[in-house]
This record gives structure tokens, C-alpha cells and sequence, in this order.
């Protein structure tokens, strides 16, 4: 089973057992539509009991976590849901996780190298990649202009890089 990191823990909130969450979406409010979560690598189940926000954050309260004892230990872990669970996406939009890792090349097959990262910033993403012999990175405006192609099931995108773009 895929599952999809949503937030991170990053500290306790209060003694009642919430916790305040960093969301890893764009959509701050998308916990308030979730209902069952898996918390860290061991992908403990807990069923949501309540969510508010505050200054950009989310405070969640999971049912049977009713002390600051139950969830000190959580800190730092990541908050996942299935992939089943995820929203659907607008045509030509992708999550960030599934960018990740896929192999970038150039109009002529050339091998680019690796997506490591995306920045994202107010007009548009910047797509991280790193060359094939990490010795290089360079960052790939994620507009219609450069990026050709966006294949998530093979984990491949094409790219048109401008003169200078690739050197």
C-alpha cells in the first residue's frame, strides 16, 4: 500500500493530547476532511477527532491520545494517508512526491539526470535537478515553455532547455 505524507508533527499542543501539525499540502484546511491518518514510519493508524487551525498550522486531536504522554513520541513524524485518499489533481498538475525521483531528459533523450526537489514559488514551480554524476544542479522553470513532458507512471519528464540552461 503507497501513502502520501500530508504534514509533519512538530510539537505537542497542550497536555490534552493535541498536536500541532506543519502541513506538507497547499491546502492548509485539508485536514478538516480527513478522517483516518497514519502517523511516522510504523504508520500508526489514529482516527481524527478534531482539527482547528492556528497561524498557519493545524492543531490536531486524535481519538485515544488524551494525554501529552500518548504523543510526545510522535514528534517530528510524518502524517500520511493512503494514496486512495488523496484528492485528484487538475490535468497537468502533480503532487510533489511523485516529481520526486523521476528521470529528467532533454528533447533528444539525453539523460538530464534526477528531480530532487521543487521550489515553489509565486508564479511558478522550479524543478531541482540534479546531473546524472551529482555533480551538477540545475533548475528547470516548471512552465509549459521547458517542460514537454510529464510521465508519473514511468517517472519521466522531457524537458526543452534554452541556451545556458543546461551547461
Amino acid at each position: 500500500m503507497d501513502y502520501t505524507i500530508v504534514g509533519k508533527i512538530i510539537s505537542n499542543h497542550g497536555i490534552k493530547g493535541e498536536v500541532k501539525v506543519y502541513p506538507l499540502t497547499d491546502d492548509l484546511h485539508r485536514f478538516s476532511d480527513l478522517e483516518i491518518v497514519y502517523i511516522g514510519e510504523k504508520k500508526i493508524e489514529a482516527e481524527i477527532e478534531a482539527v482547528r487551525y492556528h497561524k498557519d498550522l493545524g492543531i490536531l486531536k486524535f481519538k485515544g491520545f488524551d494525554n501529552i504522554n500518548q504523543i510526545l513520541s510522535f514528534k517530528d513524524d510524518y502524517i500520511y494517508i493512503k494514496d486512495e485518499d488523496r484528492i485528484v489533481l487538475p490535468e497537468n498538475h502533480y503532487f510533489i512526491s511523485d516529481l520526486i525521483n523521476c528521470k529528467v531528459y532533454d528533447t533528444a533523450s539525453n539523460l538530464i539526470g534526477h528531480l530532487v526537489d521543487v521550489l515553489q514559488g509565486p508564479s511558478n514551480d522550479v524543478y531541482v535537478v540534479k546531473d546524472a554524476n551529482n555533480k551538477k544542479e540545475y533548475l528547470i522553470p516548471a512552465v509549459k515553455e521547458f517542460v514537454i513532458d510529464v510521465n508519473i507512471k514511468d517517472k519521466m519528464i522531457i524537458i526543452d532547455p534554452i541556451e545556458g540552461m543546461i551547461e
